[in-house]
Parts: structure tokens; C-alpha cells; sequence
């Protein structure tokens, strides 16, 4: 018996003119915190897309992974980055157990019968729709497009998967490619096969993307990325269009590709849908008013207002290296020519063509300054740019901490943790704080002085306890009295320190709510694409990098 939720919601809707919303593969959706918000947070959204998920985890493309040549146009690469079977079906399984309103639709990809057949045994317990990507433009050769771009080896495999588990649940949506001469020829075959319905379209392309003649996308195929956004709505609607003629109204249609307002959405399903996908627009709408937007789509509203015309968080700014210092042995100092507005809890994008990209705090605004500590192959290139070499920011990305006023306040900093101090300092002595600010080092500093020394000393109080031994010791230095009045704190470093420096502070009697610490987490789109970098919900590169240890707390985050 297949998903008679799913079948209910979706068979004929095309006729019925239901306007059924859902998330795409790959946008949003990704990781278990942002199913869980869109399931409670977003209730116009009836399905939610996860991820494509694989056998084995796959690390996906190195950064950049997405660009936009113009605003609302998107090219991305991610190249199936996934955490793999075992590890996303628990998860799954325990948001099934807690409950969910919306329906789910488990993305899979793979590149032989086999593993697909291992996949959908697996998911189809937990799923409603199982979605079998044949369509990544991207993918490494043998899946995606690889799969789906030939009749007969999309009927082979939907048969072989069909016949080798017949009692499955779920029903079997597989997700075609635009690329192709005839889609609907290659839907036919699918639907043939024993598929319950077609996902079209993924996106389009690949296409190459430059900067200054530099490609900017970072993987195999040389820069080339799919394209999507509002430059495919018009190939989504004749791809659904077109499956529509060829397959009947009886097989459904889960259609995607450039839907941005509710004028494009009732387009899409008059064309043959059954339901809508919404994807890359998500990135021009602030996550607190997600809910709203898809609200405004479902019921034909005006979403104008919530769309966001910025684009410099996706367009490169070039830079010439003023100057490149090591501080110690694992620490680069670098400053750029040019000028910077970063604010505490924003934060940018490096980009060196040809070895990637990573996002990075901004210690200085003028002149324009990165602290790098150097932890792997960018890092490592950082160390050994020479003065008037070309590197490229991309940003801002973020929000400014919105912090409670008060009279004094408590910054505490992990090593190259500094590097958010400075901007913070700055934000808290222009409210008039008295700050407190002390910095813990594995070693006594560099020659006496500490990382941003002189400017932090500006501001307030500085100190700097070397651990000499003892990881953690500058939290020894802290006691009640400290927190005595009306005091806050602002904790910056690794994860253990923060967690270990919240934990004292609350002991010590001051509320989770004065508490704030900045979040590491690597994000790789900035835009709120990729969810890399949620927390608990809060998608830093949307919303800022500062929490109160309140909000770690009541969504029992683990750093």
C-alpha cells in the first residue's frame, strides 16, 4: 500500500488546483534542525525535501560551491556533499517517531541498481516520497545526469528497484534532468517502469562562471556549475508541460525550477503540476519571515516586500595584499588595500581563484584585516600570499549581535577567538560598557604582545592568561564577583572552551540569557542555502554568529 497521505495529497492535484508547496533537494532543507523548522516553523510548506543521501558520506565539492551572475540567478556546484546512509537515517528515524505534520520526501542518489535499491529499502520506512535524484548536473560521473539523460538506463533502473523491494511504502518519485533532448520521452520511460511520479526540473546547465577570467565554482568539471533560479523558470515550465502531455494526468508531478512569486508558482501547476518546489528564492528571504513567504505563495499574495534585492553577499570584491605576517608559527596576519563595514556577528568570504574559499571574521575594518590560523590546504595558502597578490571577499554575511545594554560587560576570547573581540569592543564601547576583556593562549604571547593588543586595550581592560599546560586556565582566572551587577558576557573560541566558560558563569549566578557566545560553524553558500551552518535552527550566515548560551539551552544545541 503506498503513502495514502502522500497519494491523497498529489493525485490529480493538477486538476484540483490545490497549491501544495514543498522544498527542494539540496535548498534549505538539508540538515535535520532545518526539516524540523520548516515541519513546525513554515506550516504553508506540505512537503519537505531533504538532501540527496548516499551509501557512503560524501564530502561534496571544495568552495565556492554556489555564485549568482545577477540578482535572483544562481550557478551552484555542491556536488551531492552528504552525510551518508548511516548516519542520516537515525536521525530521520527519530523526527518520525517525534512526529511530523508535513509530509517527507527522502532525496536518494547513487550510481549503480544496486546501491539504489539499498537506499530505498532503508528510507522508505521514514519516508512518504522517495526521490531518486537521476538529474545532478554536477555529480561525479556514473550518477545524476549520468543516470538520467538515457531512456533506456532510467527504465532499467526504476525497473530493477521496483522489482527487487514491490512491498515498498513510499511512493517513487525520480528527478529528471532538463539536459536532455526529449524529458518527457525519458519521463515516459520512467513512469513505465513502475514510478510513481517525476521531479522536474533539477537544474540546469552545468554552466562556467568567471571572475576576472577566474572560474569560479571549485570542482572537476572545471568551474562548471547548474544553473538555478529565476533564468530557469521558463525551461521548468515547458519540461512540466511537456511530461504532462506525454505521461497523463494519472502519475504525479512534483515540479520545480525558478519559482520565486505566487504569480510563478500557480503558473507552474497550470502547466501540470501537482505540487511546487521552492528552492534558490529562499535565499532573498530572511529566515524569520520564511513562514510568511511561502504563506503569501500558497494563498496568490504579494511576496515582493520579502524579497531581498541585496546581492554583495554573493559578489566578489578584488583585493590586493597590503601586507602578510606570521604570528608565531600558525598565524597569519593579513591585510588587504580597501575598506570594510563588518559589524560584530558578520563576517565574509576569502577567495583565492584556483584554491578556494572560506568564510572568516573581519578583525579590522580599516585597514581591511583577517588573523588566520592555519588548519588545512587554504589556510596553508593564505600563509604564503606575498604582498600585492590578488585575493578576492565576498560578503558581508550575517547580522550584527543584537545585545541587551549593559553597564559592564565580560569578553572572553580562545586563541585567534580574538578576532571577533575587536568589532564586539568596539559595538560595546560605543554604548558606553565598561569591558573586561581577557584572552586565553596555548603559550605567553608572541613577543610580549597579544593578538590585537593595542587596539582591544582601547576599549577596556586587557589580559592574557597562557593555559602553559593547562587548556582552559584563563577560565580560572574569573570569580562570583565578577559577574556582580549589571554585567553580561561574550565568549569566543573553541566549542569546549565556550560550553566550559557558560557552565562557570551560570554556577557563578548570571543568567543564560546574558551569556553570548559566537558561533563557529563553517557555512558554505552565506546565503542560507546550504545549512551548514544552522544551529539549533539559527542559520548564522542569515542571522549572526552570536547566540545567548539561552538560546543553546531551550534547542539543547550541541556545539
Amino acid at each position: 500500500m503506498r503513502s495514502e497521505r502522500a497519494y491523497g495529497l498529489l493525485h490529480h492535484n493538477h486538476l484540483k488546483k490545490n497549491m501544495v508547496l514543498s522544498t527542494v533537494s539540496g535548498v534549505a532543507s538539508t540538515k535535520i534542525e532545518l526539516v524540523r523548522l520548516f515541519d513546525r516553523s513554515v506550516p504553508a510548506v506540505d512537503i519537505i525535501t531533504t538532501k540527496s543521501f548516499q551509501v557512503r558520506m560524501n564530502p561534496g565539492n571544495t568552495p565556492p560551491v554556489i555564485t549568482s551572475p545577477a540578482l535572483g540567478d544562481f550557478g551552484n556546484s555542491v556536488g551531492l556533499r552528504n552525510p551518508g546512509m548511516d548516519k542520516a537515517y537515525p536521525e530521520l528515524e527519530e523526527l518520525r517517531k517525534e512526529g511530523m505534520r508535513a509530509l517527507l520526501n527522502v532525496s536518494l542518489s547513487a550510481n549503480d541498481e544496486k546501491d539504489f535499491i539499498t537506499l530505498v529499502r532503508k528510507f522508505d520506512s521514514v519516508a512518504d516520497l522517495l526521490e531518486l535524484n537521476f538529474s545532478c548536473p554536477h555529480a561525479a560521473k556514473g550518477y545524476g545526469a549520468s543516470i538520467g539523460s538515457d531512456r533506456e538506463t532510467v527504465g532499467s533502473f526504476v525497473r530493477a528497484i521496483c522489482d527487487a523491494y514491490p512491498e515498498r511504502r513510499a511512493l517513487l518519485i525520480i528527478k529528471l534532468t532538463p539536459n536532455v533532448p526529449d524529458i518527457a520521452d525519458i519521463a515516459e520511460a520512467a513512469v513505465e517502469a513502475g514510478a510513481d511520479g517525476i521531479a522536474a526540473i533539477n537544474t540546469v546547465g552545468p554552466r562556467l562562471y568567471l571572475k576576472d577570467g577566474h572560474p569560479i565554482l571549485f570542482n572537476k568539471l572545471g568551474g562548471k556549475g547548474g544553473a538555478s533560479g529565476a533564468w530557469v523558470f521558463d525551461t521548468a515550465i515547458n519540461a512540466v508541460r511537456s511530461i504532462r502531455e506525454r505521461i497523463g494526468d494519472d502519475p504525479i508531478i512534483l515540479g520545480m525550477g525558478g519559482v520565486t512569486t505566487a504569480e510563478d508558482a500557480r503558473a507552474l501547476m497550470d502547466a501540470g503540476a501537482d505540487s511546487v518546489g521552492i528552492g534558490s528564492a529562499i535565499a532573498r528571504v530572511e529566515p524569520e519571515d520564511w513562514a510568511l513567504y511561502f504563506s503569501r505563495i500558497k494563498e496568490g499574495g504579494d511576496v515582493g516586500p520579502l524579497l531581498s534585492s541585496r546581492h554583495d553577499n554573493l559578489e566578489y570584491e578584488r583585493h590586493t595584499v597590503v601586507s602578510r605576517r606570521m604570528y608565531g608559527n600558525d598565524t597569519v596576519i593579513l591585510t588587504l588595500d580597501g575598506k570594510s563595514t563588518c559589524k560584530a556577528g558578520e563576517f565574509c568570504f576569502l577567495w583565492i581563484p584556483d584554491v578556494g574559499e572560506r568564510p572568516f571574521s573581519v578583525a579590522k575594518n580599516d585597514p581591511l584585516t583577517f588573523i588566520i590560523k592555519i588548519r588545512g590546504p587554504f589556510t596553508e595558502a593564505s600563509s604564503h600570499l606575498e604582498e600585492g597578490d590578488v585575493v578576492y571577499t565576498r560578503g558581508l554575511c550575517g547580522r550584527q549581535v543584537e545585545n541587551i545594554h549593559t553597564q559592564k560587560a565580560l569578553l572572553l576570547g580562545g586563541g585567534t577567538g580574538v578576532v571577533v573581540l575587536n568589532l564586539l569592543a568596539e559595538k560595546l564601547h560605543g554604548e558606553g560598557t565598561d569591558l573586561d576583556i581577557r584572552l586565553g593562549l596555548p603559550e605567553e604571547p608572541v613577543d610580549g604582545c597579544g593578538l590585537m593588543q593595542e587596539d582591544l586595550e582601547r576599549y577596556g581592560s586587557y589580559r592574557i592568561v597562557a593555559d602553559n599546560g593547562r587548556p582552559g586556565r584563563v577560565l580560572e582566572s574569573y570569580c562570583k564577583d565578577d559577574v556582580a551587577g549589571d554585567v553580561a558576557v561574550y565568549v569566543v573560541g573553541p566549542s569546549v572552551m565556550m560550553h566550559k566558560a557558560a557552565d562557570m558563569f551560570m554556577s557563578f549566578g548570571l543568567p543564560a540569557e546574558r551569556i553570548y557566545i559566537s558561533l563557529e560553524k563553517m557555512t558554505m553558500c552565506g546565503v542560507g542555502l546550504c545549512g551548514e551552518c544552522v544551529c539549533g535552527g539559527h542559520l548564522a550566515c542569515k542571522e549572526g554568529t552570536f547566540v545567548t548560551w539561552r538560546y543553546i539551552l531551550d534547542n539543547r544545541v550541541e556545539l
